[in-house]
């Protein structure tokens, strides 16, 4: 009988088995805590893992990256945590601390990073274990469920709104879990919010303009205005000279996702007049408590559809057939509230 269970990668493009969680009953390491899953999120990034689009994952596999949980156990050396804390983790799980990316505050490029869910075991769990310097405080305002999604979808999310600039129109290319997240930021800052989504996906552009979106399209359709920025959240190459033709000159096209198909050529006119063409690689930590700060306060709110963690591969299955609103997310056990928060 499986008591504490996880749902195993063991090949890239098979279903995911339940199994026995590989930390159930494995004593943290010095730096690490052992943490009981209560929630997570599922990831677009997930489905490039579990479908063979990502290489060189760590077989077998626990996916999931946009974790929520309780400290049970904490490692030597782990001083800000205890015990009892809600903690967060996301998908950036250890870097080496020394390269000239980490000195410089860019852990994000460390060549040496590990991903949790890709190349650490995930939250596909009811436990794991984690790097206690990588996990997030979470704060009382949002259950289990809401906040797994600001793990993932939130923070990449405001990192690609980050690099947007100060673009006062700003269009959003695949109108998902990040997409309804960055939404909401982009409407408190003031922000004018146009949003692309499949050809006639009419559910998709209404939850946009429920959001605040001020015009809502498929991604080929020209929207009424130049745009300042646009972010691409959608992993699909051609979407990118469409979104260049978009933009307004000096303009910026954001790539924020981690995979996306061949970038078909395009006449360089689109290119020019100093528009630019940049992508988001990962997260830092310092995204993640700058984001988590500033969720409350807009406020952020995550539209989820819960799964018990047996059903992982139906989630997948919906999220990779465009079926969702909001975010799948994984929980393990009724959601008793929050515990109490992690040490800054």
């Amino acid at each position: 009988m499986i008591t504490h269970r996880a749902m195993l990668l063991e090949k890239p493009g098979t279903a995911l088995r339940l199994g026995a969680a590989p930390a159930a009953g494995v004593a943290p390491g010095p730096g690490q805590v052992r943490i009981g899953v209560r929630a997570c999120a599922v990831c677009r990034t997930d489905l490039h893992v579990v479908d063979g689009e990502l290489p060189r994952p760590k077989l077998p596999l626990v996916p999931g990256h946009e974790i929520v949980g309780v400290v049970q156990e904490c490692g030597a050396g782990v001083e800000r945590l205890r015990p009892g804390d809600r903690v967060g983790v996301s998908w950036l799980g250890r870097t080496c601390g020394e390269c000239g990316y980490c000195a410089s505050g860019r852990e994000n490029l460390c060549a040496a990073a590990r991903f949790t869910g890709y190349t650490l075991d995930g939250g596909y769990a009811d436990c794991l274990l984690a790097d206690a310097r990588y996990c997030f405080a979470i704060g009382p305002e949002y259950p289990d469920i809401e906040a797994a999604p600001l793990l993932c979808a939130g923070l990449i999310g405001y990192r690609s709104l980050t690099m947007a600039g100060d673009a006062r129109r700003l269009g959003i290319y695949g109108f998902g879990a990040a997409a309804h997240i960055v939404a909401q930021v982009a409407r408190w800052q003031g922000r004018e919010v146009y949003a692309f989504t499949r050809a006639g996906d009419v559910a998709a552009q209404g939850f946009a303009r429920e959001l605040g979106a001020v015009w809502a399209g498929g991604s080929e359709e020209r929207p009424p205005a130049e745009l300042d920025a646009a972010i691409l959240f959608a992993p699909v190459g051609a979407l990118v000279p469409l979104a260049l033709r978009a933009v307004a000159r000096g303009g910026r096209v954001v790539c924020g996702g981690i995979h996306m198909s061949d970038i078909p050529s395009f006449p360089y006119e689109l290119l020019w007049q100093e528009r630019s063409l940049v992508s988001v690689a990962n997260l830092t930590r310092r995204d993640g408590e700058e984001f988590l700060a500033l969720a409350p306060r807009v406020p952020v709110r995550t539209v989820t559809e819960p799964f018990p963690l047996e059903q992982a591969n139906a989630a997948l299955a919906r999220l990779r057939d465009g079926k969702l609103k909001g975010a799948a997310v994984l929980v393990m056990e009724a959601d008793p509230g929050p515990a109490g928060p992690a040490q800054p």
